[in-house]
């Protein structure tokens, strides 16, 4: 089976090209056994280069519950075996990792988020796939995302988002949701005791973005506001011009927890606010 155009990614964004993973093995719900005998040397060479590259960022640019989650799953030395981390996260929040081919509709991964379970794309980047990629490997689906999932206020939250999920797409509003999961998840940024620092997977899988994010005076950081981001329009190929910024993980998981359905009906009436606008009412941090 060969499955392309327009299908959803995790975000809700969806994309034009042949997906590149294997889709031939796929379950029913879409995994595929990660079989770490297809990794070769080189893939876990890659994958050391990319951790080292990133993991010093991290540690001066990415908020302590990534931090501390990272350090007990102890992936330096090469592509992760899914089953040993699922050992250690069953053990803190009880989540589990499933292999997937890449990129899956959204109603399974929104099934899979509401039981616990990531999916994560199996297969790593090419070289010349370093600094870009457009579908998103096992380095950015691993290192971006599960160590968060050890942190038991965010993985908390990460259900949630999976419930809102099914919802969203009972009542037609996957585009508005897919908002939250990209500031937030990909692309969110939290106060903490050492300052701005960021959580999002598209932030700490990305070198340039990463410092862009935190540093660069030329980013607009907001803080949170639901929503503000589910009318908010977002860039799928370039650097954000907005992030939000958190108090902490309890806030994101506070204003999720409840019936959206209300919030979407109130926000129909009004447009969306493109990617560059800068609101009056945002809160600049």
């Amino acid at each position: 089976m060969s499955i392309t155009a327009k299908v959803l990614s995790s975000s809700g964004a969806a994309t034009d090209h042949a997906l590149r993973g294997d889709y031939n093995e796929i379950a029913a719900d879409y995994s595929v056994p990660q079989d770490m005998s297809r990794y070769a040397p080189e893939h876990h060479r890659l994958w050391r280069f990319l951790f080292d590259r990133q993991v010093k960022l991290a540690k001066t640019h990415a908020c302590k519950p990534f931090l501390d989650g990272l350090r007990d799953l102890d992936v330096a030395d090469g592509v992760p075996d899914f089953e040993r981390a699922n050992k250690i996260l069953r053990k803190a929040t009880g989540w589990e990792l499933l292999a997937v081919p890449g990129l899956i509709p959204n109603d399974a991964f929104f099934d899979h988020l509401a039981h616990r379970r990531f999916p994560v794309s199996w297969w790593i980047r090419e070289e010349n796939e370093i600094d870009y990629l457009v579908e998103p490997d096992v380095f950015h689906d691993f290192f971006g995302h599960v160590p968060l999932l050890s942190h038991p206020v965010f993985a908390d939250y990460m259900q949630i988002y999976g419930q809102q999920g099914v919802a969203a797409m009972a009542a037609g509003e996957v585009k508005r949701l897919s908002r939250l999961y990209w500031y937030m998840v990909e692309f969110g940024l939290i106060k903490d005791a050492d300052g701005l620092r960021a959580f999002g997977a598209g932030i700490l899988s990305s070198y340039g973005e990463t410092r862009h994010a935190v540093e660069s005076p030329e980013a607009y950081r907001i803080g949170f506001d639901l929503k503000r981001i589910l009318r908010s329009e977002y860039r799928l190929d370039q650097y954000q011009a907005v992030y939000f910024v958190l108090d902490d993980f309890q806030q994101l998981f506070d204003a999720s927890r409840g019936d959206l359905l209300p919030i979407y009906g109130e926000l129909a009436a009004l447009p969306d606010i493109k990617a560059t606008d800068r609101l009056a009412e945002d809160r600049p941090i």
